[in-house]
């Protein structure tokens, strides 16, 4: 028996290796197994959200790479995200990979609330599509939605996308995937485009008649004078816009109102998703921040702050 060890460990280096590389495998399985038994038993990995946010935009750059979806993969992720809002998880895994996508549960650092990320498949691979992401909230009923179709061109508005979903429940946090301006023409422009994967999930949301907090960002100069400026888009200024232009302005911000006063064309009465809504009559509020805002973090919280008093009593 001991010639026979030391054949195998001593005079043998090429079963020495196999050993090896064989003992690393199983460790790898094993520790691939616990992961997977952790997710099973309900405890799934805590995020904190604005730092994964902000480290998923941090190669938006203007040479990026966008790839407009095909009208199958739209419909996947349509179909998708419905399942999701429905609640049935297992369900949706098949539209999503049909997108290119799957979806993990994660939680909340801080409030600890269970949500589901809807994320590419390929990880970094795949983001050369520059499709973005989907945020649902798993722990109450959803009943409001946060867009961020600008991400990094708009700077920190997918901070204050990502803010508003971490303090607001019932939420739903739709972030596009590349800068606005990659891309041919304005393609990776999911604002103004119905041929993008942002534009499917929030018609998948408008279809529930989901209300959505639209979140933009302005240079100074384009309206002098104005910290926010709010607008329903092409629609009616409903309880939604008011509310929120009431809170803003009580909150020591000067809100300009896009439907008394012109506010630099900064309206967003093309923007594609709004003018959805307000076919339907979705509640739809679109939000401009002033880049002063945008740049102090102590600003940015305060406009968040009044959105969130006005997402949590939506759909009540």
């Amino acid at each position: 028996m001991w010639n026979t060890f030391l054949n195998c460990f001593v005079f043998e280096p090429r079963r020495r290796r196999f050993l090896a590389i064989t003992v690393v495998l199983a460790l790898g399985v094993s520790a691939t197994l616990m992961t997977l038994a952790l997710q099973d038993t309900g405890r799934p990995p805590r995020v904190d959200l604005e730092r994964q946010v902000s480290a998923y935009v941090a190669d938006f750059s203007r040479n990026g790479p966008y790839r407009p979806p095909g009208a199958a993969e739209r419909a996947g992720m349509s179909e998708g995200i419905t399942r999701l809002l429905d609640g049935r998880t297992d369900a949706a895994r098949g539209p999503l990979s049909r997108a290119g996508y799957r979806v993990r549960t994660v939680r909340l650092a801080g409030s600890g609330r269970w949500v589901a990320q809807v994320t590419e498949a390929g990880g970094r691979t795949a983001r050369r599509r520059g499709w973005g992401e989907v945020y649902i909230d798993l722990s109450s009923r959803v009943r409001w939605s946060a867009q961020v179709p600008h991400p990094v061109s708009d700077q920190h508005t997918e901070l204050m996308g990502a803010e508003l979903f971490s303090r607001a429940p019932g939420g739903v946090l739709v972030l596009a995937g590349a800068n606005r301006h990659v891309g041919r023409g304005n393609a990776a422009d999911v604002a103004h485009r119905e041929d993008s994967l942002f534009d499917a999930v929030c018609g998948a949301l408008t279809a529930r008649r989901i209300p959505g907090i639209q979140i933009h960002g302005f240079a100074d100069d384009s309206s002098p004078g104005n910290d926010v400026v709010a607008s329903p888009g092409p629609g009616r200024p409903g309880a939604l816009v008011r509310r929120a232009a009431r809170l803003l302005s009580a909150g020591g911000f000067e809100v300009c109102r896009a439907w008394r006063r012109d506010c630099g064309e900064l309206e967003g009465t093309t923007n594609v998703q709004a003018r959805r809504a307000a076919a339907r009559g979705v509640p739809f509020l679109h939000i401009e921040n002033s880049r002063s805002v945008r740049d102090s973090p102590r600003a940015r919280s305060r406009v968040v702050g009044a959105l969130v008093r006005v997402a949590t009593r939506l759909g009540r």
